[in-house]
């Protein structure tokens, strides 16, 4: 089911409070001040003392008797019906968006001033429509605005929960019509969304577990390993082996050679991307007309993620974008009770919504997704973690490049930064790390229009594309890797955006391992999922882009696996060398073709992450070169423990603890 931040009762947590539709939540009266406030002088021509009477000015007078129920300040309602006008909303839309006035309070003095009965809970099981509208509702901006209610003596009730409820035009049918009265009712839309929700709960989840998987099954993760995949891994295993006891020399020789394609591979793209590569550089955006902005969606999955609360609704205030047309689901697991009783502890604002995930298989991140997408709204969808921190113009940059790009962009990817890059030394590479492939590596290969591994936050879609392939792969445990390919096959481009979102890194080890291991793992499934058929996906991504896959994903892994040999192999060589004082024939090639990836592999790295990162981000350069060599054998350990969970355990997500910022993020770094 689906709960709406309430107004009732006194929150655990100090209340949120909003001054109007465009301030920021997350902070006091005393702390913000209205970005978009209209001036007085304009508020007072709109709704003259004498003259015609305007339109506003009419709003306002027919308005009147309900505000005073519900004890509406006048100043309030005026910036309310200017905006409305301004926009092309509805009243009630904007005192609501507001964050002043209460929901129920407002539709509970509308029923009393038109003599109408109230009710502030529907029964789910009352609700006359069939699945297709109430899933086609909960779609819909306004919703299910008149529902039909079965009574248990038979007879039926007609519901009015809109959203941009006209009061005007139902005293007028009832005027005429005075015999309805009886068979109307008045209640929130939230009410009746909330019973919507729940009468579909089992339809959402089913959807949400297998609507991949029945559309596409070509790109569900749910079968890891193909039949053809198998039996050829398991016939390379015993050909290797076979071949090392017959030729041990020889068959060590031509896997180093093997494994140096992909090292070459990455080496390669990194220096491509090197060369175009740059610092952090937000760029700057025209004024953005806030009658043409759509409706936003923003899903953010929680699980266990009580501390973040204050530091994610902060965050999430400062988001600039209509409070009218923006809609934050904040997607929770049913059984997660400490995160749900630490947001129950806030007076949510009407933006934000809580989604109810229930438990289900697979417990993974896409599917949370997955599940709240039907509940979304928006032409278009951006998703972020709890530990996030976007900047605050990153949903009007993305929109403004929608709109300035052909539909066949589908998916526009911000940068992630780390804030607590010099934390510990696994913080400092994360940073580095980070900085290389959302400033370097994801803009070269943007540019070129060829396919790229999403980032696992911070993705902004058009809706009906994201639709169009499916959403994500509840099954695939890094589903932005795979969907940035998915995308690709459709058709569709992913671009890149300016303005970040700053998180902050893991610092130790415990946390960074498991993080990690489910990325190789997923990178893994994904590279597996679209090599079922390598025929189609050349077909479908063209060569340069197929190329480019086989990179980001295979290069990457097979990277990842063989540096420890080829740093066993340079050892080896030393060892013998200083024991025995000559290298044999094939062991001095053995060491040469090891040494040579190690060393262009820790360099193309290094001069990929140092021209990305900005003075206050870099310390000394020596610190990078000094700690490159631990932290790629730590990625390696990532990986063959992550090669071990996708034989044992393929769908098992690893969560990351969070922990508040210990200081915020500066948007200039």
């Amino acid at each position: 089911m689906t709960l709406s931040g309430s107004h009732d009762g006194k929150p655990v947590l100090p209340p949120l409070r909003f001054l109007n539709a465009d301030a920021g939540f997350g902070r006091t009266a005393k702390e913000i001040r209205p970005r978009h406030a209209f001036p007085a002088a304009e508020t007072a021509r709109a709704i003259p003392a004498g003259g015609r009477e305007t339109p506003q000015a009419r709003l306002l007078r027919e308005w009147r008797p309900i505000l005073a129920r519900a004890d509406v300040p006048e100043a309030l309602a005026r910036r309310a019906a200017v905006r409305a006008e301004a926009m092309g909303t509805r009243f009630a839309e904007e005192l609501l968006a507001s964050g002043e006035v209460a929901e129920a309070d407002l539709y509970r003095a509308i029923a009393a001033d038109l003599g109408l009965g109230f009710v502030d809970a529907v029964d789910p099981e009352s609700v006359m429509a069939d699945q297709a509208r109430r899933l086609a509702s909960l779609r819909d901006r306004h919703g299910l605005r008149i529902a039909m209610l079965g009574n248990a003596d038979g007879t039926t009730t007609h519901l009015i929960a809109d959203p941009g409820i006209d009061p005007a035009a139902i005293r007028a049918l009832l005027a005429g019509t005075p015999h309805l009265r009886a068979g109307i009712r008045i209640a929130p839309p939230s009410a009746l969304r909330a019973a919507i929700v729940e009468r579909s709960t089992g339809r959402l989840l089913f959807d949400a577990q297998h609507r991949l998987l029945l559309q596409s099954p070509e790109f569900s993760a749910r079968t890891v390993v193909s039949a053809w995949q198998g039996a050829t891994a398991v016939a390379a295993v015993f050909a290797f082996l076979v071949l090392l006891w017959l030729a041990p020399v020889a068959t060590t020789l031509a896997a180093h050679l093997i494994a140096s394609a992909g090292f070459a591979a990455c080496v390669v793209l990194r220096l491509l991307a090197w060369v175009e590569a740059g610092r952090l550089r937000p760029r700057p955006l025209p004024p953005a007309d806030p009658a043409r902005q759509p409706v936003y969606s923003v899903l953010v999955a929680l699980y266990r993620e009580k501390e973040m609360m204050p530091q994610l609704l902060a965050a999430l205030g400062r988001l600039q974008w209509p409070r009218a047309r923006l809609e934050i689901k904040l997607v929770c697991e049913a059984d997660d009770d400490e995160t749900l009783a630490a947001l129950r502890g806030y007076r949510l604002p009407p933006t934000m919504e809580i989604v109810l995930v229930p438990p289900g298989l697979p417990r993974t991140k896409p599917k949370a997704l997955a599940y709240a997408l039907p509940l979304c709204s928006g032409e278009f969808v951006t998703l972020y973690d709890a530990e996030d921190r976007p900047d605050p113009l990153q949903l009007v940059e993305a929109w403004q490049r929608f709109c300035e790009e052909p539909p066949e962009v589908a998916c526009l990817q911000a940068p992630l930064a780390v804030a607590n890059g010099g934390a510990s030394a696994l913080s400092t590479m994360f940073s580095f790390e980070y900085a290389a492939l959302f400033r370097g590596l994801l803009p070269w290969l943007a540019r070129r229009r060829l396919a790229l591994p999403l980032g696992g936050t911070s993705n902004h879609f058009r809706r009906a594309a994201l639709d169009e392939v499916g959403g994500w792969d509840a099954y695939n445990v890094t589903e932005d890797a795979e969907l940035g390919v998915r995308l690709a096959r459709y058709g569709y481009r992913t671009g890149v955006i300016t303005r970040p979102t700053w998180e902050d890194a893991p610092e130790t080890l415990a946390v960074w391992l498991p993080q990690r291991i489910r990325w190789f793992k997923g990178w893994m499934q994904t590279w597996l999922v679209h090599m079922r058929e390598p025929a189609s996906l050349w077909r479908e991504l063209g060569p340069a882009s197929f190329l480019a896959v086989q990179i980001t994903s295979l290069g990457m892994i097979v990277s990842a696996l063989f540096h420890p040999v080829f740093v066993g192999s340079i050892l080896y060589g030393v060892a013998k060398l200083a024991m025995a004082g000559e290298f044999a024939p094939g062991d001095a090639a053995i060491g040469a073709v090891a040494l040579g990836n190690v060393v262009i592999g820790y360099a193309a790295f290094i001069a990929l992450g140092l021209v990305t990162l900005s003075g206050i981000e870099k310390p000394r350069p020596l610190v990078f070169v000094a700690l490159t060599p631990v932290y790629w054998l730590l990625l390696s350990l990532a990986a063959w423990a992550a090669l071990w969970e996708i034989y044992r355990r393929p769908h098992h997500w690893s969560k990351t603890p969070h922990r508040r910022a210990s200081r915020p993020a500066a948007p200039g770094r």
